[in-house]
């Protein structure tokens, strides 16, 4: 009796050991005696003691930073730029055997791909394209990958420091680019209105009549301005008609 107590505990214990239960998440790979027999899961598993071993890989979607990277552009401008990957395991077996550390691997093939990526394009590329850049690290990351197991899934660009005088350059080329806008709506403004003045001066040349009655409306919109005192000429045409109608009396 007193053997029996020790060789249940015993007995109990190896039961334990041998059964897994993994989440829907998760994936066990297996070793038999050193040799890869496959990944089981999700739910209850059981293992031979003593002879299985199992490595649990989780499938979940992977979030990770890529760190600050100096990168010497193209045109010559050096920057740094970081990023940030979305990467998960698709073949657990491969993520396992295939590569010693998957997530380690991975970080460190996108650092040098961003920096090698990012090198042959030129600032102005990297900042107006940065859509398609991004879909190009994706897809060399993802090539390169693809025997340990691993997919990635997208590749964003997050921040690119631009050094102080790059800075300076670039607020006076916006600066510029703004005045050239201003310029030009303007002077787009002034063909415009004079296209209409001069429709309009054709319009009254037509009849005398026009002009005196725009006259007046212009001495009606001066009036109503008290501010200051304005001399306006009157044109002797707004005359003729009593001069006209008093030499008739002459007569």
């Amino acid at each position: 009796m007193s053997f029996t107590v020790p060789v249940l505990i015993v007995i109990g214990v190896i039961i334990l050991s041998a059964v897994k239960i993994l989440k829907e998440y998760e994936r066990a790979v297996i070793f038999r005696l050193g040799r890869l027999i496959g990944s089981k899961g999700p739910g209850l598993i059981i293992l031979i003691p003593f002879i299985d071993r199992m490595q649990k890989i989780s499938l979940r979607l992977e979030t990770r930073d890529v760190p600050p990277q100096d990168v010497i552009t193209k045109d010559n401008v050096s920057i740094q730029v970081n990023a940030v990957i979305y990467f998960r395991v698709m073949d657990p077996n491969k993520a396992v055997v295939a590569v010693e550390n998957w997530v380690y691997a991975t970080l460190q093939f996108a650092q040098t791909t961003l920096r090698s990526v990012l090198g042959q394009v030129e600032l102005d590329d990297l900042l107006a394209e940065r859509e398609k850049i991004n879909h190009r690290l994706q897809e060399i990351i993802d090539r390169h990958t693809d025997p340990w197991g691993v997919k990635v899934a997208n590749v964003e660009i997050k921040h690119v420091d631009l050094p102080q005088e790059m800075r300076r350059a670039w607020a006076k080329q916006s600066e510029a680019e703004r005045e050239r806008r201003a310029k030009i709506t303007h002077a787009e403004g002034e063909l415009q209105a004079s296209v209409k003045l001069a429709e309009a001066a054709s319009v009254i040349a037509k009849d005398p009549i026009a002009l005196q009655l725009r006259y007046l409306q212009t001495l009606n919109e001066v009036a109503a301005e008290n501010s200051s005192t304005i001399v306006f000429p009157i044109p002797i045409d707004l005359f003729k008609p009593f001069i006209r109608k008093q030499d008739e009396g002459k007569e």
